[in-house]
């Protein structure tokens, strides 16, 4: 059964806790921002490295990846991969496999004709707008 360090265990987890080894923490997914994907994934985080001076077990983010901030505010530390959860680093459950041999796009006309266009208005170097140019 894998280790789970809660919120609250900063000292015991900090203590049991060994350099370069992948810890993974539980993230929700907003599903009104992005309804095809999971409500929940995990992210595997190590810590390669101690803090000056106190000595906490950190991520290169630094401070920000501190292994006392990382189980304060992101909720429960495991030692494993939550069983039936999907690493966030992963491709999405319907997203990157071949359209396959007999796949055929069909666009019709009115299609063509706005591709055309917007094709069009921006290969003309002076009606484009400048990098960096904020004014619509």
């Amino acid at each position: 059964m894998p280790k789970t360090w809660k919120p609250g265990q900063e000292r015991r987890f900090i203590r049991e806790l060994k350099l370069n080894k992948p810890y993974y923490v539980i993230v929700n997914i907003a599903q009104n921002m992005a309804p095809w994907e999971d409500a929940q994934l995990y992210r595997e985080v190590v810590f390669t490295r101690r803090l000056p001076i106190i000595g906490t077990p950190c991520t290169d983010s630094g401070a920000s990846g501190a292994a006392d901030a990382i189980l304060r505010l992101q909720g429960p530390v495991y030692d494993a991969p939550p069983p039936g959860m999907r690493n966030i680093a992963d491709a999405a459950r319907g997203v990157g496999a071949p359209l396959g041999d007999n796949y055929e796009g069909v666009l019709d006309e009115a299609e063509i004709r706005s591709i055309e266009k917007q094709a069009a208005q921006g290969s003309n170097p002076r009606s484009r707008r400048p990098i960096g140019s904020w004014r619509v």
